[in-house]
């Protein structure tokens, strides 16, 4: 059976975020089922302008097995959005791994779920993002960060490294190296890879 992937967008979410992960997952075929999830169920447009069409608006359905949650200008406003992180609040406990890409970590911060994990987020917006959360154990250089059933990746193009690591988990280490060799992808495969924690001068 199918597991369910529910990618959450909003306005002003950053496409490779998003897309780059779901590429990945996608190359898993029946195996996985890609649900997109707003707020609403009109299209979301995102930082670059392309619209999302919505699967699921909240509400929609009652879980899913995996979370997605990309980051993007849009985490910004949405930190304040009550029904948005209640969402997540209340989603995350149900799915076996939920995966945040940049300052989408941020959003799961504000939830309090992560209060004591380590997690990561996008170095350029490393200090706001630890505002969101500061009982989260943040941490400074890394590629992506595993903590139980989280996942938090650094910028944007991480989270695709992410991905493949959570498919190898969920799946097998076959299956990400076919799909890294499929997407002809160059994956990071260590976690701890991160030059751009010292470009940020976080380290």
């Amino acid at each position: 059976m199918a597991k369910t992937l529910g990618a959450l967008i909003f306005p002003g979410y950053e496409l490779l975020d998003m897309f780059g992960p779901l590429e990945m997952f996608g190359m898993m075929g029946e195996e996985v089922e890609i649900r997109m999830v707003a707020q609403t169920s009109d299209p979301v447009a995102s930082r670059q302008g392309p619209q999302t069409v919505v699967d699921d608006a909240f509400g929609d359905r009652d879980s899913y097995d995996m979370l997605l949650i990309p980051g993007g200008p849009g985490t910004r406003p949405e930190v304040d959005n009550p029904v948005l992180i209640d969402w997540i609040k209340a989603m995350t406990p149900k799915a076996a791994l939920t995966m945040t890409v940049c300052t989408g970590s941020a959003l799961l911060a504000r939830t309090g779920l992560i209060d004591g994990k380590r997690a990561t987020s996008n170095k350029a917006a490393f200090k706001w993002v630890m505002e969101q959360g500061p009982k989260v154990d943040w941490i400074k250089q890394a590629r992506w960060c595993e903590d139980g059933a989280i996942m938090t990746s650094s910028g944007v193009s991480a989270g695709m490294d992410m991905a493949l690591a959570a498919i190898a988990r969920e799946y097998s280490a076959a299956d990400a190296e076919r799909v890294a060799n499929s997407t002809e992808y160059d994956w990071k495969q260590d976690p701890d890879w991160d030059p751009f924690a010292k470009i940020h001068g976080l380290v």
